[in-house]
């Protein structure tokens, strides 16, 4: 059973960063502006199912969509695994189902996007509050994979609990806001180049700027007190006497609130290159993840998990 559980969990793993990497994929659709590479057509791709002579567009685009296809069945895997591994009433279970939830949510949100022309130069109202939509909904279907993975070496039926404090429960929905800040902001950069740092500004200060060039002036201010916030409350966290495991991902955490910090300033400065995008979103994805986990882990009442075990024994 135990060497059962360990290749769950390195599957899950596993999963977790493949899925991370489509999303990474998905964000070098929108900052190359491939998204409409496959015209409007979805499932298929120009009306086929393979694109005869595609351009590099559309590459980027289908690619994107095989990337998916391949999630939904992995995810798939992940649950069938999870409920023939575990007993019911176990987390691992709870969680690869939600996982395979929203997944499914992230399928049809992006084949949305397709369908209601959101994509390419498209500068809407709907196209931003659908993008936020996605997004969170994205960061969510990370941390219901990572709570599988977590979960899975956890070896009874419900964890014991202590609650965690609201000070780092708080840090979750602040994250959130930072990334949907973030992306919003990252697609004016798609729509709206700038050709230099000081021409940029004053696109955001003129007073017909559009609402997605504003928010890159937003989203600095959000990220600068949103990642103090963070940090503090990581960095608070070791305070509770933690688990060695939950003060790595404190130590983790903390480290990738600055480390991002210093690769938005980059990204600002070198006026946010695709590849420094795709950086940047990569960053955001490990620090959510390090966040998830260390409120989950903080949850865990060790003591009381060790009496149960040794009942149960």
């Amino acid at each position: 059973m135990e060497q059962r559980v360990v290749r769950f969990r390195r599957y899950a793993w596993w999963l977790l960063g493949y899925t991370l990497l489509v999303v990474l994929w998905g964000a070098l659709v929108r900052a190359t502006g491939s998204g409409a590479g496959c015209g409007g057509h979805w499932p298929l791709c120009n009306g086929d199912v393979v694109p005869r002579s595609p351009a590099a567009q559309t590459i980027i685009e289908y690619t994107h969509r095989l990337m998916s296809g391949m999630s939904l069945l992995l995810t798939g895997g992940l649950l069938v695994w999870a409920f023939r591994l575990f007993a019911r009433g176990h987390r691992a279970r709870r969680f690869a189902a939600l996982a395979a939830l929203f997944l499914a949510v992230e399928a049809l949100l992006g084949a949305g996007l397709v369908l209601l022309d959101y994509v390419a130069h498209d500068a809407s109202t709907g196209r931003a509050a659908y993008m936020s939509a996605h997004l969170a909904n994205t960061l969510v279907l990370l941390a219901m994979i990572a709570l599988a993975a977590w979960s899975a070496r956890i070896p009874v039926p419900a964890l014991a609990r202590r609650g965690c404090p609201r000070f780092l429960m708080a840090a979750l929905p602040v994250a959130l806001l930072i990334s949907v800040t973030g992306a919003l902001a990252a697609l004016g950069d798609t729509l709206f180049p700038a050709a230099s740092l000081e021409s940029g500004i004053r696109q955001e200060l003129a007073s017909g700027a559009h609402p997605l060039m504003r928010l890159r002036m937003v989203h600095p201010v959000v990220a600068l007190a949103g990642g103090i916030y963070l940090a503090l409350a990581a960095a608070l966290s070791l305070k509770l006497r933690p688990t060695a495991a939950a003060r790595s991902l404190a130590v983790a955490a903390v480290s990738l609130v600055f480390i991002q910090l210093a690769a938005g300033v980059v990204n600002m400065v070198l006026l946010a290159p695709v590849w420094m995008q795709i950086v940047h979103l990569l960053l955001a994805g490990l620090l959510w993840i390090a966040l998830v986990l260390l409120v989950a882990e903080t949850s865990v009442d060790r003591l009381s998990l060790k009496a149960q075990l040794a009942r149960d024994q």
